[in-house]
């Protein structure tokens, strides 16, 4: 129990400093924006460029782990559309509850506690999240966001080629897409571009867990709670019981058997809360306020959650 609370307090100390930071004043709410933009277009995508550049392309793409997050993940929306539309909920509500139970963030808390718990690889574990998340899960997700709208006459490939391209745009997925690629042609990196790339690297993981806490003040709290309470249990319970279900399965079908630290991983980046700019995407469709509502709660309880786990997989 110590040696697991020696992992996740570190994580969750520096969420609740960035919100009583910015509670108390020290920074405003604006200022949060500016990390987060600065972890999300700088940090992260500096830690992934180096993750993927400096290992082979096959360690890379594990197609076993990759298999199991991304089924995960699936069965996750499947499933949460099935009882989410049983349950009669609106198609915009069930969109964006839907990318709050199946959209872990991998980035600002994922790459944190992988960094304390498999620090040797942490990088790694973020590509092969970020590689399933960004190309599969999001998107798949902003369809189902657009399906619920009026499309005023938009084609279903149009949409989807739309959506493709504003990924491709991403910092994140072009740091991967390099990273990749010298990784793939055996470029060796000259150390002036290491040197740089690893001190903006450096600076992903703390800032992120402050911007979590310190982004939590000033959200909008008005909300379908009830909902956003569902939510917030189909991410922390629902999604990492699928992903467990999921590799249970790659077993039984023989595919190449994980270490006992990517099975691990792949787990608990199930388990982790949804991505940070879940309320801005949910923002779209009128319901930033029930977003809101779930985030905080899938933060508060995910301390609890992920100790539990944790203290049952290590």
């Amino acid at each position: 129990m110590i040696a697991v609370l020696g992992i996740t307090l570190p994580l969750f100390a520096a969420v609740l400093l960035g919100y009583l930071c910015v509670r108390g004043g020290l920074f405003k709410p604006t200022d949060m924006r500016l990390f987060g933009s600065f972890v999300l277009n700088v940090a992260l995508p500096a830690l992934l460029f180096l993750a993927v550049a400096t290992r082979d392309a096959r360690d890379v793409f594990n197609i076993t782990y990759m298999a199991v997050f991304a089924t995960g993940a699936l069965l996750t929306i499947a499933a949460s559309f099935i009882i989410l539309t049983l349950l009669k909920t609106t198609p915009s509500r069930r969109a964006v509850a839907v990318m709050g139970t199946s959209c872990a963030n991998s980035g600002f808390v994922g790459y944190p506690l992988m960094l304390l718990a498999f620090p040797d690889s942490a990088g790694q574990i973020l590509a092969l999240n970020m590689l399933v998340e960004n190309f599969l899960i999001i998107p798949l997700c902003l369809v189902l966001f657009e399906l619920s709208k009026e499309r005023n006459g938009t084609g279903i490939v149009r949409l989807i080629g739309q959506i493709a391209l504003n990924v491709l745009r991403r910092p994140m997925v072009i740091a991967l897409l390099l990273g990749l690629a010298v990784s793939l042609l055996r470029v060796p990196l000259p150390e002036p571009i290491l040197r740089t790339t690893s001190l903006f690297a450096a600076s992903a993981s703390a800032l992120a867990l402050f911007t979590i806490g310190g982004a939590l003040v000033g959200l909008p709290f008005k909300g379908h709670r009830a909902l956003a309470a569902l939510t917030a249990a189909g991410k922390l319970l629902l999604h990492p019981a699928l992903a467990a279900l999921a590799l249970a399965a790659t077993m039984a079908l023989g595919l190449p058997p994980l270490s006992r630290e990517l099975a691990t991983a792949v787990i608990l980046s199930a388990a982790i809360p949804m991505f940070s700019i879940y309320a801005l995407f949910a923002a779209e469709l009128g319901h930033e306020g029930m977003a809101s509502i779930a985030q905080v709660l899938a933060t508060g309880a995910s301390f609890l959650t992920l100790s539990a786990l944790m203290l049952w997989l290590l």
